[in-house]
């Protein structure tokens, strides 16, 4: 295989990641070019492969997110070639990839899919720690297993997650918004979910069917690990089940809520006591304060004055595309969020390289239904279609934006409640031309929808509701519903037997 290049690989089609993204084009690729090599380069010795797929309506789907050694992605696509090494250089006016152990290979068209890194709220100190993958996970277990109080700064998916799966530890939880979950949820859903955070009794878990990421006793069965420094793919949705998170103290459930605040300053022990200052006691009913007679090994002060001390801090605030090592030598547009800006063919722009999952920011013109996010879901689906452009563009045929980018569409588990969102769920970019309808059944449902014009143009749908399938028509047809007013969300009325 050797070619020019003194030694260097050639194959038509690289991609560089093995996440869900990257093992979802390559596979799509391998599968339209049967004959061809497709080299897969991946820093860790583990895939992340999507199993168990279920296309549940139109646009929403479900999957499970499972490791696998590559060796197995390997035996189901013999014309996939995984390159376990990191990359080092990407020379794209040469058509070069130079990997960590000094290899060389030239591809024809180029997929980047290298994910993103956790966003820590600061480098280097030991006891902050980034939750994004397994492996952080599983060292977030160790430390949480001699906790007493944890601090977890952060609103998305994974802190909401973490602090309901805590027990047995006071958790503080620093967030900059007024309600929890912002990314998923307005204030309403937030109060709905509130009750279940602070609920003694647990009921058993719904049989929960996405993968179980457990990660216990791998050494055991020779299963390979990442080392620490390496990043590991994203979590998927339901990566806390099988890792025991729970703390020292015998009560099952603590979490006071700080809002509307984010980190000023974190102190270690040393410089805290030089600073003389008061930190606080975890919060009681009574709701007066109290100075702190603990001493703890970390001091966080907040930026609405308050410090509290504790056993070490989470930094769940969101992820930073993964773009270091492919800007150098290469002239990369990159969007406000860091990423590689991709057109409506997941192209960046520079030739033959494309991208696709948590590194590429879409810089198309969105359907008004669709936004981007850096989810497994997104992943996924810009992994085959990059790889569906890249096969057109070989073989210089045209293409159709793929209907997944019609409308933003999400299904997911929060608090043992099954949450789907469709469109513009928090109307995002609606500006103050819209209305919300709401219908709320305490500890059963949560039904929001966001009506621009008498069109329904977003929904969130909390429990089993059952109404996924016909709001994804509401919403796809752009139907003027004005007519129904406030009966749309009205139980009693079928509104199915409306709408087929």
């Amino acid at each position: 295989m050797a070619g020019a290049g003194g030694g260097a690989e050639r194959a038509r089609f690289a991609v560089v990641g093995g996440g869900i993204a990257g093992v979802t084009c390559a596979e799509k690729l391998a599968a339209e070019f049967p004959s061809e090599d497709i080299f897969l380069m991946t820093a860790s010795p583990v895939i992340k492969a999507v199993t168990n797929f279920k296309q549940v309506s139109k646009t929403l789907e479900e999957f499970d997110v499972e490791e696998q050694p590559s060796s197995l992605l390997e035996k189901r696509y013999p014309n996939i070639k995984v390159i376990q090494s990191g990359v080092k250089q990407l020379k794209s006016d040469e058509h070069k990839i130079y990997t960590e152990d000094g290899k060389e290979y030239i591809y024809e068209k180029l997929c980047l899919c290298a994910g993103a890194k956790p966003k820590l709220i600061v480098e280097g100190n030991p006891y902050v720690l980034g939750i994004r993958d397994t492996d952080s996970a599983q060292a977030f277990q160790k430390n949480l297993a001699q906790a007493e109080r944890i601090v977890v700064v952060g609103n998305g998916g994974i802190a909401l997650e973490l602090v309901y799966e805590i027990q047995g530890c006071e958790v503080i939880w620093a967030i900059k918004d007024k309600a929890i979950g912002n990314t998923f949820f307005d204030a309403g859903a937030a109060e709905f979910l509130i009750p279940k955070l602070t609920a003694e009794s647990r009921e058993a878990p719904i049989e929960c069917k996405r993968t179980k990421y457990t990660v216990e006793g791998s050494e055991e069965k020779g299963r390979p690990t990442a080392a620490p420094d390496k990043l590991g793919s994203a979590l998927g949705p339901d990566w806390h089940e099988g890792l025991h998170l729970k703390g020292t103290k015998e009560f099952s459930h603590k979490v006071h809520i700080e809002i509307l605040c984010e980190v000023k300053k974190i102190h270690l022990q040393q410089e805290f006591i030089q600073l003389q200052q008061t930190s606080l006691t975890f919060p009681k009913e009574e709701k007066t304060v109290e100075p702190d007679e603990v001493l703890w090994p970390v001091y966080v002060e907040l930026t609405n004055g308050k410090i509290y001390g504790c056993d070490f801090i989470v930094s769940a605030t969101g992820v930073v595309p993964n773009v270091e090592p492919f800007l150098d030598g290469n002239n990369f547009a990159v969007g406000e969020d860091g990423g590689l800006q991709v057109d409506r063919h997941m192209q960046t722009s520079l030739p033959d390289v494309y991208a696709a999952g948590d590194i590429c920011t879409a810089a198309w013109e969105p359907s008004p239904l669709w936004h981007q996010m850096r989810l497994w879901t997104q992943a996924r689906q810009m992994g085959w279609y990059a790889a569906k452009c890249m096969a057109a563009d070989a073989l210089g045929e045209s293409i159709d934006m793929d209907f997944s980018f019609e409308l933003f569409a999400h299904v997911t588990k929060f608090f043992n409640y099954k949450v789907v969102v469709l469109g513009k769920y928090n109307a995002q970019g609606l500006g103050s031309e819209h209305e919300l309808m709401l219908r709320c059944t305490k500890g059963h449902e949560y039904v929001k929808v966001v009506m621009q014009n008498g069109r329904m143009m977003g929904a969130v749908l909390i429990g089993e509701t059952d109404l996924e399938e016909t709001f994804e028509n509401l919403i796809l047809n752009q139907m003027d519903l004005s007519a129904y007013g406030e009966e749309l969300l009205n139980p009693d009325i079928d509104i199915e037997d409306y709408f087929d």
